[in-house]
């Protein structure tokens, strides 16, 4: 397994606390792991991250892309913390949360697929965006 990202829905599902979930999954796997925040405001967004990372060394923080998100991301990333940018339905979105420092870029193509458009067809955009501006923001193509 390369790497785990996780939703704090389905964590809460298991009905165990989410810290102690997140730490036993890093334990069990080598590569990123992703934790999701909830706040909705940038200030609440990096407290969250900053608690995420004590957990585990592993851990990157997952925003939602949203404005307070991109802003969360900036100060994180400018920090060393690797960031998973969630909820990307855009060029601009990915653009942005390069420029931003993500480290991930989540794209939501099931959910593309699911109004009709092509999902991949973002997929393809964003590599030749990232290849050609020389990003590093790795690309996890999600389905919800």
């Amino acid at each position: 397994m390369d790497g785990v990202t996780t939703n704090p829905t389905l964590i809460a599902k298991s009905g165990r606390p989410i810290r102690e979930v997140l730490a036993e999954i890093c334990d069990l796997v080598d590569g990123p792991v992703s934790g999701e925040t909830v706040s909705t405001d940038a200030e609440g967004i990096v407290r969250e991250g900053h608690r995420l990372r004590e957990i585990a060394d592993n851990l990157n923080v997952k925003v939602s892309l949203t404005v307070d998100g991109i802003k969360a991301t900036k100060i994180l990333s400018d920090e060393g913390i690797p960031v998973n940018v969630t909820l990307c339905f855009s060029t601009g979105q990915a653009l942005l949360s390069a420029k931003a420092g993500a480290t991930f870029i989540s794209p939501f193509v099931g959910r593309l697929d699911d109004i009709g458009l092509e999902g991949m067809n973002l997929i393809q955009d964003i590599r030749l965006i990232y290849d050609n501006y020389g990003f590093d923001t790795e690309i996890l193509t999600a389905s919800a």
